[in-house]
C-alpha cells in the first residue's frame, strides 16, 4: 500500500470513528431528554394513563422534552424504579414517599402535592347496617387497599389500632385488594363486610355512578393527614427540578386547558412540599411495624 493511500485509508478511518461519536453523542442527549414518569397502581392501568395524558403532554410542552409514562406492576416497583434511576419521577402516596426515602437514604425529593394532600382522608366503607363505629369490625372481614399504601392500608390500620381494633387479631379475616377500586368492588359484590380505600377514590365513583350508595355506604371517615405527592431523585438537574415545579405550580383552574389537568388530578391546585410534612406518616409505619 503507497504512502497515499494508507493515509487515505487513515482519514477515512478517522472520518467515521467521529462520524460514529457524533451520533453516539446525538442518540445520548436524546435519551437524556426524556422525562422517565410513573405512579403507584393504586388504580387501573387504564385509569393512570388516562389521567396522565393532559399532564404529560402539559409537561412536555413547558419542559421542552419527551415525557414517557411508563406503569409498573405494584407499589414496591414504582419505588425500586425511582432508587434504581430507571424512574425520574414517580406520584406516590405518603407512604410509598418514605420508603423510597428510607430505601434511597434520603436521595429523594418530593416536589410538588395537591393542596387536597395537606389534609387528605380515607373512608371506611360497608353494605351492613350492623356495621356502625370501627369496633364493630371485630369479627367481620375486612379488605384493605394495596399493603403499601397510605390511604388503603397504612392509615386506615392506624386509626383501627387506635379505636384498639387489631386486624390481625381482632377481624374474621383481612385480605388487600390491590387498588382503592378494588376495593369498592370488593365490599360491593359481598367478597367482605367492609374495606378502606382513599376518599378521592371514592367520590369520583360516586360522582360517576360507578358505586351504588344505597347498597355501599360510608360509616367512618379519618382525621386527615398528609399523602400523596410527585417525587423525583436528589440527583435531578437542579434547573429541571425548578422547571417541574413551576409547571405545576402554574396550572390554573380558571384556565379551561388547565381545568382539564386538574379535575383528572382530583385537584384545586398543586402547592410545594416537603419531606418533613411527611414524618407522621413514618412514625405511623413504624408504629404499626409496616416500615423497618
Amino acid at each position: 500500500m503507497s504512502i497515499f493511500s494508507s493515509s487515505r485509508f487513515i482519514k477515512a478511518a478517522i472520518t467515521s470513528v467521529l462520524a460514529f461519536a457524533v451520533l453516539s453523542s446525538s442518540a445520548l442527549s436524546h435519551a437524556e431528554a426524556v422525562l422517565r414518569v410513573s405512579a403507584i397502581p393504586d388504580e387501573s392501568p387504564t385509569e393512570l394513563q388516562r389521567k396522565f395524558k393532559p399532564l404529560g403532554e402539559y409537561l412536555e410542552q413547558k419542559l421542552g422534552m419527551k415525557v414517557e409514562f411508563t406503569p409498573v406492576t405494584d407499589y414496591a416497583a414504582s419505588v425500586e424504579g425511582l432508587v434504581n434511576n430507571k424512574l425520574d419521577m414517580v406520584w406516590f402516596g405518603g407512604f410509598t414517599f418514605v420508603q423510597a426515602k428510607v430505601r434511597s437514604n434520603n436521595q429523594v425529593i418530593p416536589l410538588v402535592q395537591r393542596e387536597e394532600d395537606e389534609k387528605f382522608k380515607s373512608v371506611f366503607i360497608t353494605t351492613r347496617e350492623d356495621i356502625k363505629t370501627l369496633q364493630d369490625l371485630k369479627g367481620k372481614t375486612f379488605t384493605f387497599g394495596s399493603e403499601s399504601s397510605t390511604s388503603g392500608h397504612l392509615m386506615p390500620r392506624s386509626y383501627l389500632l387506635a379505636a384498639h381494633v387489631d386486624p390481625d387479631v381482632d377481624m374474621k379475616r383481612i385480605a388487600f385488594s390491590g387498588a382503592h377500586d378494588a376495593t369498592v368492588a370488593a365490599v360491593a359484590g359481598g367478597k367482605v363486610d367492609a374495606g378502606a380505600l382513599n376518599i378521592s377514590v371514592w367520590e369520583k365513583l360516586v360522582a360517576q355512578g360507578k358505586v351504588d350508595t344505597k347498597l355501599v355506604h360510608v360509616f367512618y371517615t379519618t382525621p386527615g393527614y398528609f399523602d400523596y405527592n410527585w417525587t423525583v431523585r436528589a440527583d435531578m438537574p437542579a434547573a429541571l427540578r425548578e422547571k417541574l415545579s413551576k409547571a405545576f405550580l402554574a396550572l390554573d383552574k380558571n384556565n379551561p386547558h388547565d381545568k382539564e389537568i386538574l379535575d383528572l388530578q382530583r385537584a384545586t391546585r398543586f402547592i410545594p412540599t416537603k419531606a418533613e410534612n411527611y414524618r407522621a406518616i413514618e412514625t405511623a409505619a413504624h408504629s404499626a411495624g409496616l416500615l423497618k
